[in-house]
């Protein structure tokens, strides 16, 4: 029989989010491979699963990833999970996934839970085209991303500790103009979630002295279009009424 590697995700918050076919996997997998096993034993206990767990974390990753490909060839059906959320985004999960390939193992991720996708649709901001940035370097890199990210169009999303937020929305305004507009994201999922908006200005003055707590999802917008060269359809097209000629000079703009 091939074996197989699951990953699952998790709640990030309200555990009524887990999904049944997350937990008919984790009841039937060989082995449960967990960031934390303390921390995922609550979701274990909560939904009566009794699947052996095993540490994997990105402390002991290098080592363990060898042993668990072996297990998975030998017939093991294997679940990974992290703390919370969808494991390999801003948690360990992708070098497992990626030897389980070159081994030619399936690998089958579950849909599910994640925090960003929730903060990013609360933000208000464009959600068509975005890019996620996960954590910022916290030293070493942290400058020159920051300017790379400078012009980039896309809305961008960062996870950050509550302890760094003011800080680094002040570098980000910094960078990028105190007037660019941005969401915090906190809880998500969990009885005291909240989303502030606002410019990142606005944002630092808020934080500064309303002290965050909680998992951090910060989205902020992209670029400006007047500073990419690019027009804003929708922009325009809610302009039509004050001036219909907008509308026609765009049009034949975007034709030449």
């Amino acid at each position: 029989m091939a074996g197989k590697l699951y990953i699952v995700p998790t709640p990030v918050g309200n555990l009524d989010d887990m999904t049944p076919r997350a937990v008919q996997v984790l009841q039937q997998a060989s082995l449960i491979l967990a960031e934390d096993t303390r921390t995922s034993s609550v979701v274990m206990r909560h939904f009566g699963i009794t699947t052996p767990m095993r540490a994997h974390h990105k402390f002991n990753e290098h080592e363990t990833v060898a042993p668990i490909i072996e297990q998975i060839k030998g017939g093991e059906v294997v679940a990974l999970v992290s703390d919370a959320g969808t494991p390999a985004i801003s948690d360990p999960g992708f070098m497992l996934s990626r030897e389980c390939r070159h081994a030619g193992i399936e690998v089958e991720t579950l849909p599910g839970a994640t925090a960003f996708v929730p903060a990013l649709v609360n933000s208000g901001l464009p959600c068509d085209r975005f890019t996620f940035e996960g954590f910022l370097p916290q030293k070493k890199g942290r400058a020159s991303r920051l300017e790379e990210l400078k012009t980039q169009p896309r809305t961008m999303i960062f996870y950050e500790s509550p302890l760094r937020l003011v800080k680094t929305l002040q570098q980000l305004a910094e960078a990028f103009g105190a007037d660019r507009e941005a969401s915090v994201s906190r809880e998500i999922s969990k009885l005291h979630n909240s989303t502030v908006n606002g410019t990142l200005g606005e944002l630092v003055e808020h934080f500064t002295t309303t002290a965050p707590r909680g998992e951090i999802v910060l989205v902020v917008a992209g670029c400006p279009h007047e500073a990419t060269g690019k027009v804003d359809k929708y922009a325009r097209f809610k302009q039509k009424k004050v001036n219909p000629d907008i509308i026609n000079n765009t049009y034949n703009d975007e034709k030449d």
